[in-house]
């Protein structure tokens, strides 16, 4: 059905297109999908082999297809012809994206993307022998209009040598490596019922998705074009979407498909037939999680405003309560200003998140916290905020807001709003964890929603101050005491900048640290002169503000480029790398090398449960082991081709190198004795 789908629109569109014929890829016209055949060793090692690749470069508004292409379409084909000694493995596609034509939903590629593949080379095969590889391939190339079959004979010319890979033809292909579904290691149970397919997905609480869908590897499993909804379940994912009109799926065997979590970044699973609970389209379990969501980012925000980053803030809020007297007018429409305030910035700090994760960033929130320039205009930013509460400077907009950028009250208290959601972020509270991961995977209304709810609950306190007299009757008369307040709530804003700054030694190292640390001397030096000539009744202001925006962009100019690497933990826990991991075997030192994932809940229980147990560490330590550690939650090429090389396609995968042998391979459900075991 699907081959007379594309030709009866290719014909249609045909009629009324007729320059189109000229685009035909068989015999006429150039191809509007460029296609090279790309090998990533010229001299493959015999008894090893290489990768290769169909490097395909779509033109502008053409696309290319994926193994299952749809509604529509039709994947690649191809016809090997191959000398004596060579096989190719089944092609590997990249994790696809969507596109919905017409009610007909697509699996494609809309820009550049690779096919691999991997050639094996018989053992026997002489060195300098020569491997003419010749393929037949033909695709598909489509626009939302039309539809031109394209193909062509596709040549390599291999010598058997030593293997030897050029240093960018290797980041050419670890990029496209990347773009591949990895295995997810644990699997997914699937249950059919009312013409509805849902999936449970083992994937943990803090691993992060965006953009999520299920892209079955064969028909029979789900309807393409239908609606895919996907909540969180503790360290699952449900799915649920309509099933396929009479399909293979309902009877009752297993099916793989590609989990996206990303752009082009996904997961291979598979899925038996199982019970699912709590799936996904039911209305009253998305509701419980919606409310639940929202009950936590209130209660989140609520509790941040006892934040050492936060509560100062509401502090100076309280006072300018206080001198407001009984004047409930001006109270409530500055209580509302201020609200106003914290919820747009929730909202648009919110929707910049999940614009990002949609356009394939694997961000979360705080994600402004992972830019180590964003952590250094914030220590700036709280440094000033501190100094100014400790008297060193006035500064009008924190007397109560009241004159922010000269503005007015309501202006006033609406920009101190802002500030106080801004400043908030390098808090954590309690409650958010939750709230904030549920929302990255709720529609988008109700993930808005948990976004100002988090800002109605920082936004609180002041609203019930200023709402309800009988709270406000109870803050103490005006006074002397408030500078002596004022005063005291510099000193969280200091604890604050100094958690940023070890913040930013975490992400740039001691150097990293370094700088911030001198950009907040060299901060307060220049408020300290500015406080000198407003003591004076002397300006500046202007000044001091353009001196500090040139120190933030000196500083950010100079900060590393990259974090330094250091062990995950201990003097005995490095970090995987190769030429590391030959070091330490050609000295005869012990190694245990095993590699993670966030994403990996059988990874996380091991490590819980066998690797980072008092025990395991005792016995290692005695015996000199060196515990090496590949993460792969970001699908690191290098780790990537080491588990090729061990066989593997995915994690976990533990490995004891006793001095002087060859690895061990050891089982995926560890127990502490099997590691004390090693060493015994």
């Amino acid at each position: 059905m699907r081959i007379f789908k594309v030709i009866f629109m290719t014909l249609a569109l045909l009629a009324g297109l007729p320059t189109v014929q000229a685009q035909s890829a068989f015999g006429g016209g150039a191809a509007h999908i460029a296609a090279a055949l790309e090998t990533e060793s010229a001299t493959p090692r015999a008894g090893e082999g290489t990768s290769i690749a169909f490097a395909m470069v779509p033109e502008k508004g053409w696309h290319g297809y994926w193994e299952n292409p749809g509604d529509a379409g039709l994947g690649m084909t191809v016809d090997w012809t191959l000398p004596k000694g060579v096989t190719v493995g089944a092609l590997r596609y990249p994790v696809p994206e969507t596109l919905l034509i017409s009610g007909l939903m697509n699996h494609v590629y809309e820009g550049p993307y690779a096919i691999l593949a991997d050639l094996k080379v018989a053992a026997d095969v002489t060195p300098g022998t020569r491997l003419p590889i010749k393929a037949a391939a033909q695709w598909l190339a489509c626009t939302d209009k039309v539809c031109v079959p394209e193909g062509g004979d596709l040549t390599l010319e291999l010598v058997v040598g030593d293997g030897q890979i050029v240093t960018a033809t290797r980041a050419r292909f670890d990029g496209w490596r990347t773009h591949l579904p990895r295995p997810l290691g644990s699997e997914a149970t699937y249950a059919i019922q009312d013409g509805k397919v849902r999936l449970s997905v083992p994937f943990p609480a803090s691993a992060q998705a965006s953009d999520v869908h299920l892209f079955p590897l064969a028909e029979g499993l789900a309807r393409y074009a239908a609606p895919q909804t996907v909540t969180r379940q503790g360290d699952r994912l449900l799915l649920e979407t309509d099933a396929a009109e009479g399909g293979k799926g309902g009877k009752g065997g297993t099916v793989q498909a590609v989990l996206r979590t990303g752009d082009h970044v996904g997961f291979l699973l598979t899925a038996r037939p199982g019970e699912v609970t709590g799936a996904a389209s039911d209305d009253g379990g998305q509701w419980g999680a919606i409310l639940a969501a929202l009950g936590g980012a209130l209660l989140g925000g609520l509790l941040l405003n006892i934040m050492p980053c936060v509560f100062p803030i509401l502090g100076l809020k309280a006072m300018k309560l206080a001198r407001a007297g009984g004047d409930e007018r001006t109270v409530r429409r500055e209580a509302l200003a201020y609200t106003a305030g914290i919820i747009l910035t929730c909202l648009a700090l919110g929707g910049l998140l999940l614009a990002l994760r949609a356009a394939g960033g694997a961000v979360g929130w705080a994600f402004q916290l992972q830019d180590p320039r964003i952590i250094l205009a914030l220590l700036l930013l709280v440094t000033a905020i501190a100094f100014n509460l400790a008297g060193l400077f006035e500064l009008r907009a924190y007397g109560g807001g009241e004159g922010l950028v000269g503005k007015g009250g309501v202006a006033g208290s609406f920009w101190t709003g802002a500030l106080v959601a801004f400043v908030a972020t390098p808090c954590t509270g309690p409650f958010m964890a939750a709230a904030m991961g549920a929302a990255l995977l709720l529609p988008l209304p109700a993930a808005l929603a948990v976004f100002a709810g988090l800002g109605l609950g920082l936004a609180l306190p002041f609203l019930l101050l200023a709402y309800v007299p009988a709270l406000r009757k109870r803050l103490p008369k005006p006074g002397g005491w408030m500078g002596t307040f004022q005063k005291i709530l510099a000193i969280p804003m200091f604890l604050t900048a100094l958690g940023l700054a070890w913040l930013l030694g975490q992400q740039r190292g001691v150097s990293g640290m370094t700088i911030g640390l001198t950009a907040a001397l060299l901060l307060a030096l220049l408020l300290w002169w500015l406080g000198s000539r407003q003591r004076l009744g002397k300006g500046g202001g202007l000044m001091a503000a353009i001196a500090a925006l040139a120190l933030l962009a000196g500083a950010a100019c100079a900060l590393p480029t990259r974090a330094p690497t250091v062990a995950k933990a201990g003097d005995s826990t490095v970090q995987f790398a190769v030429s590391k991991l030959a070091e330490l075997r050609a000295a005869n030192k012990p190694v245990f090398l095993y590699f993670t994932a966030d994403w990996c809940l059988t990874c996380k229980a091991n490590e819980a449960a066998a690797i980072d147990r008092a025990e395991t560490s005792a016995a290692f330590d005695k015996a000199g082991v060196t515990v090496m550690v590949g993460d792969w939650t970001n699908a690191d090429p290098a780790i990537t081709r080491f588990l090729e090389s061990q066989g593997r396609s995915g994690v976990p995968l533990y490995l004891w190198y006793a001095p002087g042998k060859d690895a061990q391979t050891l089982p995926q459900l560890l127990t502490p004795a099997t590691l004390t075991g090693l060493v015994s």
